[in-house]
């Protein structure tokens, strides 16, 4: 036996032993009004999709059960919601007496789901550039292929945007289920709520009311895609003065720029990144970490340009019609490791730069008709969704199952 199937074989003991209070919590029944969520296996807080479909049935003000799977109970969440700390036993009891979970990554090993439960799955990512499960290729494990095809037998829906997103789960989620083609929910407020949070977030931040923001995102890396991707050390990040002067030159008015790097990545003050002479220091001021920031949506509905290099998050804020540029200095090595990217970025409506100078002519040249036009023909051709009703729809289907009892 290899170290591999050691390990695989390890795991699955594991998931064994661990699934032993799924079935003693069994005792107890189910309650049809009770809903579990749980965002990214409870590490992070109130955000993503979950989010925008509990904001939604407590607008309803029905009676419903909701609880909150969460690694940190010191996360804010509204006073109607119970938040639960994410350990083993509370994890089995109220999934195992809920009749509704709702969740936006993998289940784990150990999860085991009763008969009339339903699982509705709203993913962290629609139509997005990473591969995953199979689509990876030789990079997806053996024991993430376990994990996948667990959670995905377990699902009873998953929630879709498009036409494009269907086609990939056969092989991107190892599913070939019930398919809602919703819309994300947690897009709808860069639908509905631009207007206000533009004025709210400005406020929060006191930056002047006509100020301009771009929110950059870069994704996570692992393996030896990893690097110290923080402010201080800008490790493959651009020049960011040099990109906030190319924004002032083109669009005009102050910019600044809202620096949102991945939870598992370290964030460094941002003093550290910005020294020197008073115009650095200027410079600095206009650069603000919003990394620790729960709900990443309440932001990106305020600015007026994104930018990252393969974050799914591009074609959500595409949904809003603001620029969205590409920053991606590794294109060739991270496809090389991570597998061949679903989209060629080339391609897309999004201009892509793979270093500072490109960077300054993509954005100093933004031709705004051309990238409209552009994204009208992206969501022609994904038959792509986000009209702002997204939770409303997923909620009358949660409705329509508690009828049906």
């Amino acid at each position: 036996m290899d170290r591999e199937q050691r390990y695989i074989t390890k795991r699955i003991w594991k998931a064994r032993l661990q699934s032993i209070p799924f079935y003693l919590c069994r005792l107890f029944p189910v309650r049809k009004k009770k809903i579990v969520f749980c965002c990214i296996e409870g590490t992070t807080g109130y955000t993503c999709n979950p989010k925008y479909i509990a904001e939604e049935l407590i607008h309803r003000k029905k009676d419903y059960e909701l609880v909150w799977l969460v690694n940190d109970e010191k996360k804010k969440f509204p006073a109607t919601i119970k938040v639960v700390h994410n350990t083993l036993w509370k994890r089995a009891y109220h999934l195992t007496t809920a009749h509704f979970w709702i969740d936006n990554s993998r289940k784990q090993l150990e999860v085991r789901k009763r008969r009339g439960q339903v699982y509705i799955q709203t993913w962290h990512a629609k139509l997005g550039f990473k591969p995953t499960c199979l689509d990876r290729g030789a990079s997806f494990s053996k024991i993430a292929y376990r994990i996948s095809k667990h959670d995905s037998e377990l699902i009873d829906y998953v929630l879709s945007n498009s036409r494009w997103y269907d086609d990939t789960l056969p092989t991107g989620m190892l599913y070939e289920g019930e398919i809602l083609r919703t819309g994300s929910p947690r897009c709808d407020i860069l639908i509905n709520d631009k207007k206000e949070l533009r004025k709210t977030l400005r406020n929060f931040y006191r930056l002047e009311d006509k100020a301009k923001i771009l929110m950059y995102a870069p994704t996570f890396r692992g393996g030896s895609q990893e690097t110290n991707r923080t402010i201080g050390v800008n490790e493959g990040f651009p020049d960011y003065e040099r990109f906030i002067k190319a924004l002032e030159k083109r669009f005009g008015g102050k910019w600044y720029l809202f620096l949102r790097l991945h939870p598992q990545l370290v964030v460094r003050d941002l003093d550290q990144g910005i020294a020197g002479n008073a115009d650095e220091r200027e410079m600095g001021k206009r650069i603000i970490d919003v990394s620790r920031v729960d709900d990443m949506y309440e932001l990106l509905a305020g600015c007026d340009a994104f930018m990252t290099d393969y974050s799914s998050a591009a074609f959500d804020a595409a949904a809003m019609k603001i620029p969205v540029f590409l920053y991606a200095d590794d294109y060739e090595a991270y496809e090389k490791e991570r597998g061949k990217l679903l989209w060629d970025l080339r391609k897309l409506p999004f201009p892509l730069a793979q270093d500072n100078e490109e960077l300054e002519k993509q954005v100093t040249g933004f031709d705004e008709n051309l990238y409209l036009q552009g994204l009208e023909q992206l969501f022609l051709e994904t038959e792509m969704i986000e009209d702002g009703k997204a939770a409303l729809r997923v909620v009358d289907t949660i409705e329509s199952c508690v009828r049906s009892l």
